[in-house]
Formats: structure tokens, sequence, C-alpha cells
């Protein structure tokens, strides 16, 4: 059995369904799965899980929540390399860029990716919730 870790900062909420529906997808698929806000999670808990999904929304001028998630995000790059990894996020504004530069971030550090990434519009619909969901499944395959 896997272990998946999904954590996740979450300023509307958005970001947050996105997480419960990436661990549903997880456990659904036979993984032991948690879920984690960023500050709750550190690089010393990588090695604790075989795959591990990162969600934050777009922030400012896309880009990654500065405060909290991306000083846990950056101690955690040094554990990528070889690591499934799967991203997930919502915005409100401009056209997913910084989705694709943290993609090109982990896979420049070695991570596996075996999605695509998940990005919704605001709070995820019916078809942003079933990718969520895949995304977990994705994961959790061993």
């Amino acid at each position: 059995m896997s272990k998946v870790a999904v954590v996740y900062w979450s300023g509307t909420g958005n970001t947050q369904m996105m997480a419960q529906k990436v661990l549903e997808g997880a456990k659904s698929a036979g993984a032991q799965a948690e879920l984690f806000t960023s500050a709750e999670f550190s690089a010393d808990q990588m090695d604790d899980y075989d795959a591990v999904a990162f969600g934050c929304p777009s922030m400012g001028s896309e880009q990654l929540e500065e405060d909290e998630f991306e000083p846990m995000f950056q101690s955690c790059e040094e554990k990528l390399n070889g690591k499934k990894i799967g991203l997930f996020g919502s915005y409100g504004w401009g056209d997913g860029e910084w989705m694709r530069n943290w993609e090109e971030t982990c896979k420049g550090d070695g991570a596996v990716m075996p999605s695509e990434f998940v990005i919704c519009n605001e709070a995820p619909d019916a078809e942003g919730e079933a990718a969520c969901e895949a995304l977990g499944k994705a994961l959790a395959s061993v």
C-alpha cells in the first residue's frame, strides 16, 4: 500500500476543496493518505511518503503564497528527486503561469510527475473535482 501526503494552503477554501478531492482519490485507489496544511508539514516528513500532492492557489502576480506555503515547499525541494509529486491549485485571474512555473521547478528538481497538474478557476466544478480525484489516484498507484 502506498502512502500519500496531500499538503495545501488555502485562503478562500477553493484549494482546500481540491485537496479533499485529491485525498479521496488517493484513498479510493487504496493508498494510505493523509491531509496536511502547509503549516503542519515539513521536509522532515517527505521520506515518510511514497508520493506528495502539493496544493497552492495563485497569489499576487501568479506566484505561490509567500509567507507560509512557499518557504515550506522550498524546504522540501531537496527531497523531490525521484519522488512522485502532484500539483494542484485554484486561481482567480491569469492563465496558470504560476502552475507551469511550479511544475517546471519540480521537474528540474527531479520529481516524478505521474499526472498533469490540476488548476481550477475559483471553486472546483464537477470536472475539476474529477481531475483532483484522478490526480490522487495517479499518486496512489505504485
